[in-house]
């Protein structure tokens, strides 16, 4: 199964998007076997968490954290690139 983690790391998050709602429709849509899918299920848990990633790794590429003089988080603000 390390060939399926390996090209899930590299999915685009649009690939990736696209595929888990291919899944989400073919598993509303009720004609899947029961064995079928459980492994849409498990695939596209997967892929929801991949693109939970990829979108959290761009929110920290375009925002900084503020730290107050307590050391706590007390917001964001847009990184300064450059």
């Amino acid at each position: 199964m390390t060939d399926a983690s390996d090209s899930l790391a590299d999915l685009s998050f649009e690939n990736a998007l696209a595929r888990l709602e291919t899944i989400v429709s073919r598993l509303e849509s009720g004609q899947a076997p029961l064995e079928e899918s459980i492994t849409l299920y498990e695939e596209g848990a997967k892929l929801k968490a991949h693109c939970e990633a990829r979108l959290k790794a761009a929110q920290l590429r375009v925002e900084k954290i503020l730290v107050g003089p307590d050391g706590q988080a007390k917001g964001v603000e847009p990184a300064e690139f450059g």
